[in-house]
């Protein structure tokens, strides 16, 4: 029997365009694990890291208009947003090669003896080493960012690990074109082309998970895909770290306060973010607490009046518009819910943006509103209407994780004044990225951005942006009473790497 052909499909016509490869076989999978795990050792030399990942930014940044064109034809993103995109990815390559440069992620530190110490401490010298072979699990709504040359690509190289990654096959034309150029800069630094791999497959994602030479794994996507390969690797015969942005509600809040104060630039701001990008952001504001009287009208009035001006939008294949279709359909029957700007389908390839109010009292216990409670991909939020501060806290203390969480206070909330810092101190538990007067749209790549959250958001603690998603793919050993001679040049007393380290409890460098 062959193989199953990938074919890259346009969002806007639901039509095939081209066929691009073919998906991977059990044998194929082994292949490219195989292949990438022999290329370990090129990965050592952190100079030769660094100066890859740089051309790989440089030979993407050469490749704009060819990559650009192939990912918006099979996602409907359009080039503007593609191009900022692309220029994030190129940027979050060029800042982990300073990172690698740097040396401080080794995270090095060195105690010599003290017999004096109780219990007495022998001669310890710690650091951090590349895990291996890192599977990556791209995603639909980033076709780069979060995809072949993305975030979880670029960490894993920056840790010394090579890649396999599996295509999603919402982009697989454009996976084709992001590995070839990542090849191509790997092979300018006489790196084996095998640190990158490419597979398609929805078989080929499982057979890799379980492979016994992967070591770990990245994953953004739906909350069914990440769990099942959670618990693939969870259940392995020697389990992996499994590293899975799974979906997020992202709540927001917003004092009464804050609707009286400014209650139609909160409307205006809320409509832009969860209409960017048709709603196909993991951050997408979906459920938002805001009062119930005078000024909580005065800000749904402003909501729909902005979310009424934005035009039909294609989502990034028929079956997410079949599905966002079905989910607002099934949310706006529920009793109490009304549609003042009904969400749902445009034409046969497209959908409308709109949102849903319910009364809040009605998510503070269990019952069927709790779907509203559940993530609906795509250009919709849910308004929950409360009364007091008592059904806020109620609504809250039912949600799961999030990636994100936001509330909107008055100017004299933000300088102590109310409950603004009760607020606060209730969303902290429930993501890992809390905001005051912002909207959570737009992760920015820096040193101290976190982009995770209580599980279901991710199933680890870690992050997936910014410079520490490098240390998901490493692991600590320590070397006792070895002889300077033996040691790895990372640990030797005349630190002949300049690295910054901590020795004797003292930092240096």
């Amino acid at each position: 029997m062959s193989a199953a052909q990938v074919w890259s499909v346009d969002p806007r016509t639901g039509k095939r365009r081209e066929q691009v490869a073919v998906e991977a076989t059990a044998a194929d999978v082994d292949s490219a694990v195989r292949a990438a795990h022999a290329a370990r050792g090129a990965l050592a030399d952190r100079t030769v890291r660094a100066a890859f990942l740089r051309t790989a930014a440089d030979r993407l940044d050469a490749a704009k208009d060819r990559l650009i064109a192939a990912a918006d034809a099979e996602t409907a993103l359009g080039a503007t947003r593609l191009t900022g995109e692309l220029a994030r990815t190129c940027y979050q390559l060029r800042a982990f090669a300073d990172l690698v440069d740097e040396g401080a992620f080794l995270d090095v530190i060195i105690d010599h003896p003290d017999d004096t110490a109780t219990p007495p401490v022998p001669d310890l010298r710690r650091y951090k080493v590349p895990l291996g072979v890192v599977a990556v699990y791209s995603a639909s709504n980033f076709p780069f960012a979060f995809s072949v040359p993305g975030g979880d690509t670029a960490s894993a190289l920056a840790a010394g690990c090579p890649v396999v990654v599996k295509a999603h096959p919402d982009h697989p034309a454009t996976s084709e074109v992001a590995a070839e150029v990542l090849r191509g800069a790997a092979a300018e630094h006489s790196l084996p082309e095998a640190v990158v791999g490419l597979v398609h497959g929805f078989e080929a994602g499982v057979e890799l998970v379980r492979h016994p030479l992967i070591a770990a794994a990245g994953f953004t996507g739906s909350v069914r895909g990440g769990r099942a390969l959670f618990d693939a690797a969870a259940a392995r015969p020697v389990p992996i770290p499994f590293h899975g942005e799974l979906g997020s509600l992202n709540p927001v809040v917003v004092t009464e306060a804050a609707a009286a104060e400014r209650a139609e630039q909160i409307g205006t701001g809320l409509a832009g973010s969860m209409t960017l990008g048709v709603g196909q952001f993991c951050v997408k504001p979906g459920l938002v607490l805001a009062p119930a009287g005078p000024a909580g009208d005065h800000f749904v009035k402003s909501l729909a009046d902005a979310v009424s001006g934005v035009g039909e939008g294609v989502l990034l294949d028929h079956r997410m518009r079949d599905n966002f279709v079905a989910g607002v359909t099934e949310r706006a029957a529920l009793p109490e819910v009304e549609a003042p700007i009904a969400p749902g389908a445009g034409d046969e390839h497209t959908v409308r943006a709109g949102f849903l109010t319910v009364p809040a009292a009605r998510l503070a216990a269990e019952g069927p509103h709790d779907l509203l409670l559940e993530e609906c991909f795509g250009p919709v939020t849910v308004v929950a209407r409360y009364e007091d501060g008592d059904e806020v806290t109620s609504v809250l203390s039912r949600l799961p994780g999030n990636l994100t969480a936001t509330v909107h206070l008055s100017s004299e909330e933000t300088e102590g004044a109310g409950d603004g810092s009760a607020i606060l101190a209730e969303l902290t538990p429930l993501a890992g990225r809390v905001l005051v007067n912002g909207w959570p749209t737009g992760v920015a790549v820096a040193p101290a951005q976190h982009h995770g959250g209580p599980y279901p958001a991710t199933t680890s603690t870690s992050t997936s942006v910014g410079g520490t998603a490098i240390e998901r793919w490493l692991r600590p050993v320590t070397y006792q009473s070895t002889p300077e001679a033996l040691l790895p040049p990372e640990l030797r007393d005349d630190n002949p790497l300049g690295l910054p380290r901590r020795v004797d409890g003292r930092r240096e460098g």
